[in-house]
Formats: C-alpha cells, sequence, structure tokens
C-alpha cells in the first residue's frame, strides 16, 4: 500500500510540473516574468506585492490571489488599478499549475510585464508545488520570529528570493539577525535577501531593482 501510494503522489508531481512547464513558456512567449509569492497568513505577502507594484508605474502588472476565501485582498488591488483574479481553493492549502492555467483565461495579459501569484498562506504545502513561476519570492516577517529557516527548510531552500518584511519591528519581537541569516546560510546561499518595511515602503527600491535585473 505504501509503495501504490508514492506512485501515486509521484503521478500528480509530474502532470503538475508538466503543466506548469507550458505556463511559464506560454507567459514569457508573452513577455510576461512570473512571481510565486509564498508566505505565511500576516507575513504581508499582498503588502509587499502592492509596495512592489508602487515602483513599477511604467511596467503592466498582473495579480493571481490565492485564498482559502474571500476576496478582500483582490478588492485591494483592483481598487488600486491592477488587474487581479481571485482563487478560492476552499480549503486546499496551495496553488497548483492547473488551477493557475484555468485561472490565466481570466485575465487579459495582453501586454508584456509582471505576473504575481500570491499564493496561499502556508509555509509547508506551497514550497512543493510549481505553479509556472520564473522565481519563488518567499515572504517572512520579524514578528515569525527568527527560527523559520530551521522550522521550514524546504521553503527556504527553494526560494529564489527571500524578503524579511516588518523588520521595525525587529526591537519590539526580539529577533536575532545572526541566528535567522545562519539558518538561511546553511539551506540557500544563492537566494539574496532584503529587509523590507511595507508600511513605510522602506528597502522596496533594493528589491525592485534585483526584480528588473532578474527579469531581463
Amino acid at each position: 500500500m505504501e509503495l501504490q501510494k508514492v506512485e501515486v503522489v509521484e503521478n500528480i508531481y509530474s502532470e503538475n510540473e508538466k503543466i506548469a512547464l507550458e505556463v511559464k513558456q506560454k507567459l514569457n512567449d508573452k513577455g510576461i516574468f512570473v512571481i510565486n509569492v509564498l508566505g505565511s497568513p500576516g507575513s504581508g505577502k499582498t503588502s509587499t506585492i502592492k509596495e512592489i507594484i508602487a515602483l513599477l508605474p511604467d511596467i503592466k502588472t498582473y495579480v493571481i490571489e490565492g485564498d482559502l476565501e474571500s476576496d478582500i485582498d483582490t478588492q485591494k488591488l483592483k481598487a488600486l488599478g491592477v488587474e487581479t483574479y481571485q482563487i478560492n481553493t476552499g480549503g486546499a492549502c496551495h496553488l497548483d499549475a492547473p488551477t493557475v492555467e484555468r485561472a490565466l483565461n481570466n485575465l487579459n495579459l495582453n501586454e508584456k510585464g509582471i505576473l504575481f501569484i500570491e499564493n496561499i498562506g502556508n509555509l509547508v504545502c506551497t514550497a512543493e508545488f510549481v505553479v509556472g513561476e520564473n522565481i519563488k519570492m518567499l515572504i517572512c516577517s520579524a514578528p515569525e520570529g527568527s527560527d523559520k529557516p530551521y522550522k521550514y527548510p524546504i521553503i527556504f531552500e527553494n526560494a529564489d528570493v527571500i524578503v524579511l518584511n516588518k523588520c521595525d519591528l525587529k526591537e519590539y519581537v526580539d529577533f536575532d539577525d545572526k541566528f535567522f541569516y545562519d539558518g538561511i546560510n546553511a539551506l540557500n546561499k544563492r537566494a539574496p535577501v532584503f529587509e523590507v518595511c511595507a508600511k513605510t515602503g522602506e528597502g522596496f527600491d533594493k528589491l525592485v531593482e534585483w526584480i528588473n535585473k532578474v527579469r531581463l
């Protein structure tokens, strides 16, 4: 029974990766760079996307919002004039490539630019499923604690860029910088880490500069 179960899981991963590659190729052919935004609930994924978009006024941006329920974040983005489509999973803990592929039919992808896919707030399942992205951007926040790389290693290993949000709260939550960075360096030496504050906008200029370099 155990071997049969593993085989089924492998088939699911294989089919998902196949569709993800097709999604990525389709979007890249249109000149659209895809960022899979990962992070726990409350880390500031939507706020980070908003700050990045604000610093890219001349670039067309699209957003796919993933949530278990509600369209609160989608409405916030639409109010800013960002073309956004909502996915409600109704309980599924991550987005997958087939779901994203269907969602693309609801966006008018007629200009080159950047598509942000805000994944479900989760540090486990989202790390294992590709959705057609060029890069994975992991958002974590100071109030979550400096131990996250040790508790959730896979998502840190798979990240292409790590964003530490809410850095203005470090001193209030006893955030241990050395412990945090030692954990990341043990797992992933290639991903740059940017410290930001979505409330003030601090640090986002360097993050956007990096995004512009890797997408071109």
